[in-house]
């Protein structure tokens, strides 16, 4: 079998030459360098990538939470909420919830129409969501209390996810991957952001984590190279 190679775009190939991979930039310089290696032709997104010193077989050390960043992602997001009353459902939508209701717009996901990216409901409303957990778990989208999607004030866990507030859970490697930004963000607002996250993520260690915790930090633009940054 003939092996395949993949050869690196002239763009990409000048954009790598801008980093110094022994390097580990701080994060104003790397906030700087990321819009220089940043040459699509569209805003592209900005990642943060942990690796984190978790052993991920280990049900007590998973890493899971919720951080506002303080400058958004830049991403628009259509947030769904389910209310069982008329205030509850009135205050999401007063908060800027795109949809809102109750048994028919649970009849409206069974169903299979999913136009939205974040679900949120009171606590009351989750006895109207079980029967569609095999719908929304396997798309990430089940109301979880520790993402802050499951929230008695609904209108203020809404307005908190339209201000910026984003969650985030270690995959299967112990690895986080969380947008912080686009490439037309200022420096510095993309520097408050990353440590916004690092913060997070450090309060968020896990008690019977051994060694050494955030192992290492990169960001990256989308198509475009990681760049290692200092915490």
């Amino acid at each position: 079998m003939k092996k395949v190679i993949h050869k690196k775009s002239k763009r990409m190939k000048q954009a790598s030459e801008m980093v110094d991979k022994s390097k580990t930039y701080s994060l104003a310089e790397a906030s700087e360098l990321i819009k220089k290696t940043s040459t699509v032709k569209f805003d592209a997104a900005v990642d943060v990538h942990l690796s984190l010193g978790i052993d991920t077989k280990k049900s007590d050390q998973q890493v899971r939470g919720t951080v506002t960043l303080p400058h958004g992602n830049g991403k628009t997001i259509r947030i769904a909420a389910v209310a069982l009353n008329a205030d509850q459902q009135k205050a999401a939508k007063d908060a800027g919830a795109d949809l809102v209701g109750e048994k028919e717009l649970v009849e409206e996901i069974k169903g299979g129409k999913i136009n939205f990216d974040i679900l949120v409901a009171t606590p009351e409303a989750m006895k109207i969501l079980t029967p569609i957990a095999k719908v929304l778990g396997p798309k990430g989208l089940m109301p979880n209390p520790k993402d802050g999607t499951v929230a008695q004030n609904i209108g203020e866990a809404v307005a908190n996810l339209k201000k910026g507030k984003v969650s985030f859970k270690n995959d299967n490697t112990g690895n986080l991957h969380i947008m912080i930004g686009r490439a037309s963000f200022d420096a510095v607002k993309l520097a408050e952001n990353i440590k916004a996250v690092i913060d997070a993520i450090q309060k968020a260690k896990p008690a019977t984590a051994k060694g050494s915790y955030i192992k290492n930090v990169s960001i990256a633009s989308s198509m475009g190279p990681g760049i290692k940054v200092s915490i």
